[in-house]
Parts: C-alpha cells; structure tokens; sequence
C-alpha cells in the first residue's frame, strides 16, 4: 500500500502557488499527493504534471461535481452534458499525469430529491459511466466512485450499493473509493464492507470520524488496515483531512478544523500513524 495526502487540507482550489508544498511532502516520505477538482479548467494542468513529475510524486485527483451537472437528472440534455463533463475530467486527469480519478461523481453534493434512488436514475448513472469507456481505455485513468452520507447525497451511500452500480457498469476501470469518514456513518461493519467489495476497491481516502488527525477519535483503523492486508488491496491510503490555516481562505477546515492542528501537521502525524499500522506486522 502507498500512503498520500490530499491537498484538501490546505485548500479547495489548487493553484499554481500550491506547488509548493510537493517538495515539503516528498521529504516528509510520502508516495503521492491528491488534488481537488471541481472544475478541470481550473486547474493549471501542465504544471501540475510538471511539478509532479520534477518532485517524483505520483497524483490522484479528488472531483467533485458542480451543480449544473448531475448524471442521475431526469433533463436528459444534464445528463449528455455530464458525459462532455466527465470526459473533461478524465482528460485533465491524464494531463497530469494522474491514473485515478475519485469522488462522488454520480451527482453534485447536497443533490438530495426527497425519494428513494430510482429505477430511472439507477439506469441512467450506468449509462453515463459506460459512456466514458472509450477515454478511460485511451487515457489509462480508473474511475473510484465514492459513496458518501445521507447528508450529502440519496444516491450512494454504503459499499454493496456501489459494488451493485460497478457491476451493473461492468467496466474493469470503474470501481469503489472507500472513505473512511463516511463510512463511520453509514457502515455497520466498516472491515467487511472492505473485504465484500473485493476487486472494485481502487482507492481509500482515509479520514477521522471529524477529519483532524488520525488515531485519536473512534474510526477502527487497525481493523481496516488488517482488512485491506487480507483482501490484498495495494492502492493508495489517501490521508483526507482538514487542518488550520489563517492565510487559507477557502480552505475546508477554515471555520471549524481545530486551530492547533496545521495542515503540515495533519499530513506528517497521519504519514506516521499509517505506517504504523501498515508496518506493524513486518517487524
């Protein structure tokens, strides 16, 4: 297993001047970093993949949809567009040098119809994932389609649902991101859930039940970190917390990450701690 950071816990938008914390994170020892997307044209693409490439780190991307596009919309013409837009997606992706592309891609955040998913909308999340094939077997880029809590999405919220839509897709580069915060709530068994998806498990955002620093709240990571062992899992633990930064001002933990836990402490104490646990047998 390789351990990274998201770039999460300093910002929601990646910018050129962001940079500079790869040096920072290569020489703290990890493996690769993650970066947020909401719009790929935002994003300075060849230099980040530049960058990347001089500090010898590998990128995964964070996406997250914004509210014009939803692949479960009953407007077929949002849907078609979801498609152009995740096709973007992929295609910055590739630009950076990034073979993973996660996130709650099925629908904007907070997108909450008050019914049950849908025959429809199930049938329609199948057919815009399997629409995107062709630029994920051209560009290489897997897809990690995440789950996330009933305070944020109706669609997909546990690991069955989103193993039942990756089967239902049938596509070998679309598969599951477990993240751990969110399955605090909705799991009741968050190691069985790990080993249940087998195979469609491609990436873990590993999370403290209130995204400060690993090990000191309740998240039984020992426990998840002996499961994904088992099941062989060798992707990414995508450490993906919130620290303080007074100078960041669309940081995600601005208004309420605790103002003692910088950023730069988060990623270093969490690095520690996962090695910790995923060495732990070696000894």
């Amino acid at each position: 297993m390789k351990i990274g950071v998201s770039a999460f816990a300093w910002t929601s938008r990646f910018e050129e001047s962001h940079l500079r914390l790869l040096p920072l994170l290569k020489d703290m020892g990890f493996d690769g970093v993650e970066i947020p997307m909401f719009s790929p044209e935002a994003l300075p693409v060849r230099a980040i993949g530049d960058a990347f490439k001089t500090n010898g780190l590998e990128c995964t991307v964070c996406c997250i949809l914004p509210q014009a596009i939803n692949p479960i919309s009953p407007d077929a013409a949002i849907r078609h567009e979801s498609i152009h837009h995740l096709t973007a997606c992929v295609e910055a992706c590739a630009a950076m040098g990034s073979k993973l592309l996660a996130g709650p891609i099925y629908a904007p955040i907070g997108y909450l119809p008050e019914h049950r998913p849908t025959e429809n909308e199930w049938r329609w999340a199948v057919e815009v994932f399997q629409s995107i094939e062709k630029v994920l077997n051209e560009t290489g880029v897997t897809v990690a389609i995440e789950p996330v809590n009933r305070s944020e999405t109706f669609f997909l919220r546990t690991a069955r649902e989103s193993r039942i839509l990756c089967e239902a897709i049938g596509n070998r580069r679309i598969g599951v991101n477990i993240d751990t915060f969110h399955a605090n709530i909705e799991e009741q068994n968050i190691p069985v859930a790990i080993l249940e998806l087998g195979s469609h498990l491609k990436h873990i955002h590993v999370s403290e039940n209130d995204r400060g620093l690993l090990g000191l709240g309740h998240v039984p990571f020992a426990e998840i970190i002996d499961a994904l062992k088992t099941s062989k899992y060798n992707g990414y633990l995508m450490i993906e917390g919130f620290g303080y930064d007074p100078d960041e001002e669309i940081a995600p933990g601005k208004l309420w990450a605790d103002v003692k836990v910088s950023p730069e402490r988060l990623a270093e104490e969490g690095l520690a701690f996962l090695r910790s646990l995923v060495c732990k047998d070696a000894l």
